[in-house]
């Protein structure tokens, strides 16, 4: 990757790069009617709003560990196995944060919010993959993130 191309990427904010049409759930959806959501929009994380704002999400691993291995069934609310520490940046943050909070939280995706801590937008390792250039640094970056390698102590 270029330095201009590095530098242009690092100013941009994260409301350039999210994805804006968010599906959400409410803590008393059932784990079927989320992962039917899931399922039909190809996500692996829905956030979970209460009057409208954000108060958790919910991902596929929450489901399977969460419920599944622990023997809930598929009417169980979403407010019993959801994540309730979030991990979410500001629309106007620049996308370097949002990536360092990936990094750092060992997460793939972060809610992007208002002000108002309402949910505007979600920001997911695909989508940084898709405005970065360089192929290579993509798979070790994402590598990286999955892995909970040392992602802030490369040299």
């Amino acid at each position: 990757m270029s330095e201009k191309t590095f530098s242009e990427n690092v100013r941009r904010r994260c409301s350039e790069i999210m994805t804006r049409s968010v599906k959400t759930a409410n803590r008393a959806m059932t784990l079927r009617e989320v992962a039917i959501l899931m399922r039909d929009g190809d996500m692996g994380a829905i956030p979970v709003v209460e009057d409208g704002k954000l108060v958790g999400i919910v991902t596929d691993r929450d489901i399977v560990v969460r419920a599944v291995a622990d023997g809930r069934d598929a009417s169980t609310a979403v407010g019993e196995v959801m994540t309730t520490e979030i991990f979410a940046a500001r629309e106007n943050d620049f996308v370097f944060e949002a990536i360092r909070l990936m990094g750092d939280r060992q997460v793939r995706r972060v809610p992007i919010v208002s002000d108002a801590g309402e949910i505007v937008g979600i920001i997911a390792m695909a989508d940084v993959a898709l405005e970065t250039e360089d192929e290579r640094e993509i798979a070790e970056t994402l590598e990286e993130i999955s892995s909970g390698a040392g992602f802030w102590n490369k040299s």
